[in-house]
This record gives structure tokens, sequence and C-alpha cells, in this order.
């Protein structure tokens, strides 16, 4: 797929014909599950998100299996010149947070799966703030347009991308090449919410699954057990948005259980970095 699966638009093979040779140069790569992708339907593809250039893995990885991703993405990308025409000539989704056109990525997200497109989201909504990188507490997004279309959801895990450039770092490191592991698990099971309104209770269960089989699809790829509980940002003091930080009293909705981790702790407290 060196530029991108055929029907694709042309902005998106556009992009791949210029993204695909660095990361074929730079990257060594080991994809596996790409059984459990879906041809015949839309779908949400979920991903776990350690570093600021896994989301041109995730993509290399869905590119290489015929998939066109639709990513939701920040609209201060959008607005960027020349780049925010590409984005949107290549069908990805602005999403408008905080604003009364919040829900706008919502309705996109859900007319894509509708007909038949590939959905790309990051549960976790930023990178993940764990301090050993493993999958957090979720967002409710992608329970909720899975629930609205009855659409399969594909966890998708990666691992490497880390190593090229850490969490908020700015020096990347490509030599010597790194492997890019990826690996697509089966569907998580929802079919037993689809006939239940969708309150909290059931997006929260939804997500709570989803983030579970992240976890365990992140463990087989790792070989490594996961902390039995998942990380919530929020009890442990940290900011669940931008470059981590302490947070302020009046900012915690739980007590401060530790430092912030080693790997944040000598980042420039002014350099702020937004959600990915």
């Amino acid at each position: 797929m060196r530029t991108g699966p055929s029907g694709a638009p042309p902005a998106y093979r556009f992009v791949v014909s210029l993204l695909r040779p660095p990361l074929m140069v730079l990257t060594r790569r080991e994809w596996s599950g790409v059984e459990h992708l879906p041809r015949d339907r839309g779908f949400v593809a979920v991903a776990n998100h350690v570093s600021h250039i896994d989301p041109f893995i995730f993509a290399h990885f869905l590119n290489d299996a015929g998939i066109v991703p639709h990513f939701l993405g920040k609209i201060e990308v959008f607005r960027l010149p020349v780049i925010g025409s590409i984005l949107r000539g290549a069908q990805q989704i602005p999403v408008y947070r905080e604003t009364g056109q919040a829900s706008d990525a919502y309705g996109a997200a859900v007319d894509a799966v509708a007909a038949g497109q590939c959905v790309a989201i990051y549960p976790e909504g930023t990178l993940t703030r764990q301090p050993q990188l493993w999958p957090m507490r979720g967002k409710t997004g992608a329970a909720r347009v899975a629930l609205a279309t009855r659409c399969p959801v594909i966890p998708i895990v990666q691992w490497g991308p880390q190593a090229v450039l850490a969490p908020y770092g700015h020096r990347p490191s490509v030599l010597p090449r790194h492997t890019m592991q990826v690996r697509a698990g089966e569907p998580v099971h929802l079919d037993d919410l689809h006939d239940r309104p969708v309150t909290a209770t059931v997006l929260a269960e939804a997500t709570d699954r989803i983030m579970t089989a992240l976890t365990r699809e992140l463990e087989r790829l790792r070989g490594e057990e996961a902390p039995a509980e998942r990380f919530d940002p929020r009890e442990q003091g940290i900011t669940v948005t931008g470059r981590p930080r302490a947070t302020t009293p009046s900012e915690r909705s739980g007590p401060r259980e530790r430092e912030l981790p080693p790997q944040w702790a000598k980042d420039d407290p002014d350099d702020v970095e937004d959600d990915a």
C-alpha cells in the first residue's frame, strides 16, 4: 500500500506517499492480528497512546492492512495552514472541544462508521500518564460511537513508538532502528449493551471493557502483567490534559499519592503540550 488503499481520498494518498517511505526506512515492523480487522462494515479502532509519533504507527498498520483510518483530531491542527487543508481533504474528523460544536465530531464519527469506514480513536484522550505506560482511565467517546452504531470495536495496541520519542519528549532516537510492534485483538464484546438505554452507567461499562481489552492485548505484546488497578490521573493528583503536572488542591478529585513519574519530572513546566 505504497500510496494507500485504492479508493482512498487523493489527499490521504498524498500523505501516505510522503510518510510511508521514511517509516519503512527508519523503523522495523511487527504487525499481527490483521485478521480481526473487519472488511465488510464500518468499525471503531481504539489504540493505546504512548508517544506523539504513535498516530503515524497506528495509521501505518491500518494502511498496510488496506484500511483508511479516519482520525479524530483537535481543531487547532485543522486550522494550521496547508496541514489543515490536507487533513480535511483526507477526510479526518476535527474535534471542537468544550464548545457548542463539540458534538459535531461525534456526529461525523457516527456517519463515517455508518458509511462503512474505520474511525480511529484514542480512548484515553491524551498520552497515558501511567508511569509504566499502561493504558489509563478512558473517556466515553469510543463507547458512544460504538453503541450508537452497533459496530465492532477493535482494540489495537502498540509498543515501540516510545523508544523513538518518549512521552512529551523533544529528541527523537531513530538509530539504531526500533521495532514498532502493533497487534489487533478480537472485537470488544458490547452486544449485551446494545438494547439498553445509553446511560452514564452503560457508557462507563462499555468504556471499561474497551480499556480492559486494550490492557490485555498490551500485556500479550509486552509479555508483562499490568497493574491490577487502572491508573486515574485525577486520583493521583496529575492533570488530565496537556503536559502532566501536579494539580493544585482545587483541581483534585482525590488525594495526591505520588510524585510525577520521572520521565516527565525534568520537562520544562512552561512548555505546555495539549492533548494528542
